[in-house]
């Protein structure tokens, strides 16, 4: 097998995007070991993929990770337990979590969604298609409209022509 016809096939960027049968990784990972322009175009689809995650990704408001911080302190925080000898008689309410809300609070600085630009057109699309069919709906409805018009001018027509 070509080593270059293997590289431009798309099994290392399968095997990157983790879609890769546990057969291709195999061999992958067999080739990886026996030849060394696997190996580096494998080094270099992985860190283009790092840097494209990189400059996708969404910095958090600065004050996310001391909420984090504090709903984990308080989440790991050690409550004492004390010793407790089996009593008769009534019996004593159950334990209750000293908190209800186990959710940790992240404020957004925006209220916006970021889209892919690819999505951009698709919605632009959808917008153009929706009013095309509007425009049919309301063509549509008018001839209709007509037609129920001529139909029962029509049926009064062949009224008239029948009790002469």
């Amino acid at each position: 097998m070509n080593i270059k016809e293997y590289i431009d096939s798309g099994a290392l960027e399968a095997y990157v995007l983790g879609s890769a049968s546990e057969k291709e990784a195999r061999e992958l990972l067999d080739y990886k070991e026996r030849y060394p322009e696997v190996k580096q175009a494998l080094f270099e689809l992985e860190v283009d993929m790092e840097r494209i995650a990189q400059a996708m990704a969404i910095k958090p408001p600065p004050t996310a990770w001391q909420k984090i911080e504090d709903n984990l302190n308080e989440l790991i925080k050690p409550e004492p337990h004390t010793l407790r000898l089996k009593e008769h008689g009534p019996k004593k309410e159950e334990y209750k979590k000293p908190r209800e809300q186990q959710f940790i609070e992240v404020e957004a600085e925006s209220n916006l969604m970021r889209i892919n630009k690819a999505w951009k057109w698709v919605f632009a699309a959808v917008f153009v298609l929706g009013k095309i069919f509007l425009g049919f709906a309301i063509y549509f409805y008018l001839e209709n409209r007509q037609a129920q018009k001529q139909l029962d001018e029509m049926k009064i027509e062949m009224r008239q022509l029948k009790s002469r």
